[in-house]
């Protein structure tokens, strides 16, 4: 079965390949065409821009959480099917989780590896269960998986982190290891 809606986290900036804003586009075409719902930061910028925008574009529907605090810097995206502003980033984040059905990262800075980890570290205690996949554009993530994959080397996690993280390297795939029906490339 399809998810009905995915919560993709990703930067308010677009980072300097292009494959990065690339694929943020296919994979907002890609969830309008297979009528799952976008559930984001609220940004108009970036890559948050460029997949809202492919989703809205291609007929899908968009759900932007976005605090009152980074309103100025992100510049909500009013052009969205629904935007929710809220208090705080601890209140976002919980609405961001609460709304998914599962997760797809994409190149990002901080605060996208902020919400990878504590994504995560919840399915790790258990808290959800939710299937949560980086999309590797570009190699963006090359370093960081040999991080992950070294702290689990050195024995610090407790799982198989490849049990927990589904590391995909273009849109089609992230798409496809969601589950559901497959597809083969961009309709």
């Amino acid at each position: 079965m399809d998810p009905k809606s995915i919560t993709v986290f990703c930067g308010s900036k677009t980072g300097i390949n292009p494959v990065y804003a690339a694929h943020a586009r296919e994979l907002g075409v890609l969830l309008a065409k297979k009528e799952i719902k976008l559930v984001y930061g609220g940004g108009k910028k970036g890559l948050m821009g460029a997949v809202a925008d492919a989703v809205m574009e291609n007929g899908g529907e968009v759900i932007g959480i976005i605090p009152e605090l980074l309103i100025s810097w992100e510049h909500q995206h009013e052009g969205i099917t629904d935007l929710r502003i809220v208090a705080d980033m601890h209140v976002r984040k919980k609405m961001l989780y609460e709304l998914c059905d599962a997760a797809v990262i994409l190149p990002g800075g901080n605060g996208t590896l902020d919400e990878l980890f504590e994504m995560l570290t919840w399915n790790t205690l258990n808290i959800h269960n939710k299937k949560v996949i980086l999309l590797n554009s570009g190699g963006f993530y090359d370093h960081l998986i040999a991080h992950i994959d070294n702290m689990s080397q050195e024995g610090f996690l407790y799982n198989d982190w490849q049990e927990k993280l589904v590391v995909c390297n273009n849109p089609v795939s992230a798409i496809n290891a969601l589950g559901g029906d497959k597809i083969q490339n961009l309709p």
